[in-house]
């Protein structure tokens, strides 16, 4: 597509976890007007001077000892997520007529509005992080989605081996059917880019590569893809052995890519700035890994199943933790959880997960249990639920008190808490309410660590 066909055009942001850009550029999209120069020059001027604030040192330095559990002083963090589309809309607020552009100019927007508006304790870097532009294979067999993501549409989907009867799933020989994933990048483009970035902000900002290729081996998430939610659950009792077939396939994937990611000098350093697991900072001083020579070990990992939520804990013993118990192992810390309850689940996986360090608190769990269960040994990653400030006008005398309760006891169990707001889909067209949420936050901080 033409630079000029994107004057005017209806883009939404399409930034994933912590302002991470996931697609690249086709070379002839690598270029930057005059006209965008200087607006991203200008925006770089202002996120260097504020990433060189003593504050985003200090804000570093809390991250580090709280991941290595030796502070009881909470973080706060904040993502609006497809909020970024209320407080940005594209067309009012984004000034680059080149598409390329225009993706550098959303993310610096971000950043400066996360340090000067909203002023959580994510840290803001002189830095520019870009995706390489590349194809990943996947499973070479994929769900039909029916809406669009991408233009801020929900969708369903329709599973390939949804339909089959059971004899045919029986029989089906899934070696055939799933395949290895393969990343292939093209590198002219992804040079390209990489290399106008430094021409542009030269002087102002660093430039790296980042990508989400290791983030999440997803199992139950491929599967439930493939197969459906409803097939899935009935799976692990009518067809437990197709269930390990597949689960095989998938472990052994994730494997085969993470080692082509490793031996090719392709692994992000995610135990610093960058965003892990379901949400927060990877900063630690227990993983030391070289630009350029990052290998698992060097890493955060992470495994979830939320896909699995209503399965019993014994099913997710059997189908799930064994091969997230593999995938793990290749890791220097590990990440677990997402929506699931793991209370219910939680000495199964703490069994299975080596090194684990840092544990999602979501909605679906009991979280007065789990902080007893988590003590100060693991990170305390309490997910606020988001329809806290998906409204108009929220009601903070309510997520003060919800804020309250939860500190409180977690102060008394000694947890290394986290408090995390994300999954917003929206913020009730109201801005304001992710900085106002974060302002509660602090204050019910406050009041509880003084």
């Amino acid at each position: 597509m033409k630079v000029d066909e994107f004057v005017g055009a209806n883009r939404i942001d399409q930034g994933q976890g912590g302002n991470l850009m996931v697609h690249g550029w086709p070379v002839e999209q690598c270029v930057v007007s005059d006209h965008d120069r200087a607006i991203l020059r200008k925006l770089g001027e202002r996120l260097r001077t504020l990433a060189e604030r003593p504050y985003e040192q200090e804000k570093k330095t809390l991250w580090i000892a709280h991941n290595d559990l030796k502070t009881e002083q909470p973080v706060i963090f904040i993502d609006c997520e497809n909020g970024w589309n209320e407080i940005f809309p594209w067309n009012e607020s984004i000034k680059c007529e080149g598409e390329m552009a225009g993706d550098w100019e959303m993310w610096l927007r971000k950043e400066i509005y996360w340090a000067e508006i909203m002023k959580d304790d994510k840290v803001v870097e002189a830095k520019l992080y870009l995706p390489y532009h590349a194809i990943d294979t996947g499973w070479g067999i994929e769900e039909e989605r029916i809406g669009d993501p991408t233009q801020g549409q929900s969708y369903v989907w329709k599973s390939p081996l949804a339909e089959l009867d059971e004899d045919e799933f029986e029989a089906l020989d899934l070696a055939t059917v799933i395949k290895t994933p393969e990343i292939h990048i093209d590198w002219e483009a992804s040079n390209k880019a990489f290399e106008t970035a430094k021409d542009v902000f030269d002087g102002l900002l660093e430039v790296e590569f980042r990508h989400k290729w290791w983030w999440s081996p997803d199992l139950s998430l491929s599967y439930s893809n493939l197969r459906g939610m409803e097939n899935m659950m009935c799976d692990f009792y009518d067809f437990p052995d197709k269930v390990h077939e597949m689960m095989r396939l998938f472990t052994d994937g994730y494997l085969h890519k993470f080692d082509y990611l490793e031996k090719n000098g392709l692994l992000p350093n995610n135990a610093s700035s960058m965003y892990i697991g379901s949400g927060g900072i990877g900063f630690t001083d227990q993983l030391h890994g070289i630009p350029g020579q990052i290998t698992l070990m060097d890493m955060w990992g992470f495994n979830e199943a939320q896909e699995t939520s209503e399965v019993s804990p014994e099913m997710v013993r059997e189908f799930l933790l064994p091969y997230q118990h593999e995938i793990s192992e290749k890791f220097g810390l590990n990440y677990y959880g997402c929506c699931e309850g793991l209370d219910r689940r939680w000495e199964y996986v703490k069994a299975s997960i080596p090194r684990l360090r840092r544990v999602s608190v979501s909605q679906w769990a009991d979280s007065r249990k789990m902080s007893e269960f988590l003590k100060g040994d693991y990170v305390y990653c309490y997910k606020v639920s988001p329809t806290d400030i998906a409204v108009s006008q929220p009601d903070e005398d309510y997520i003060r008190r919800r804020l309250h309760e939860v500190l409180d006891y977690c102060k008394q169990n000694g947890n290394r808490v986290e408090l995390l707001m994300k999954d917003n889909h929206t913020l009730g067209h109201t801005p304001r309410n992710a900085s106002r949420w974060v302002e509660i936050a602090r204050e019910e901080v406050a009041k509880v660590y003084g």
